[in-house]
């Protein structure tokens, strides 16, 4: 309704919010004119390939881009995404680093892991936006994100590299919030 009635053109929600979406069905989002979406955004955890299907089908006419971004509130900007236009999207993979930003996935030694592999996402280099520390609390700051893997910033979530190389993330493997 809102879409419809305000000519929103950018649509950003949660995976959780579009699964409950397909559970009240397809009629809802069909008795509107979506027609003015140009984008949608997912964000906040790993979006399934089936829910990531349902938004672009149901909400996007099966027209509209869907970006599946990763970042965190600690990172300053989105940091992994594809873009609308340029990369080919993948349902439920968040797929590359974004122009300027160089991360990867790494085994429990601090190796990268071959394309099909699981591991830790790790950001490899600085990024203009990235956090300095914690609030009067320096040490917490490089224990929580500095220690798992020494020189790269250790983002708290697990990750596989597909066969492409492309980047779809799992969830979270520890308590960083």
């Amino acid at each position: 309704e809102i879409v419809q009635k305000y000519g929103v053109s950018l649509l950003y929600t949660a995976p959780t919010a579009i699964r409950t979406f397909m559970k009240w069905g397809d009629d809802i989002p069909a008795a509107y004119d979506l027609s003015s979406l140009r984008v949608l955004g997912s964000v906040g955890e790993p979006i399934n390939p089936e829910a990531w299907i349902w938004y672009r089908e149901h909400i996007g006419a099966g027209r509209t881009p869907v970006v599946d971004t990763w970042w965190q509130t600690e990172t300053g900007a989105m940091m992994i995404s594809p873009l609308p236009g340029v990369t080919s999207a993948k349902p439920g993979s968040a797929q590359t680093p974004l122009p300027g930003i160089s991360a990867t996935v790494v085994d429990d030694e601090a190796g990268e892991v071959p394309n099909g592999a699981d591991g830790y996402l790790v950001v490899t280099e600085p990024w203009p936006s990235m956090l300095r520390t914690i609030w009067r609390d320096d040490q917490r700051y490089v224990e929580t994100y500095w220690s798992r893997f020494p020189g790269r910033y250790f983002a708290g979530d697990g990750a596989r590299k597909d066969a492409d190389g492309d980047i779809r993330l799992l969830g979270r493997v520890d308590d960083v919030m």
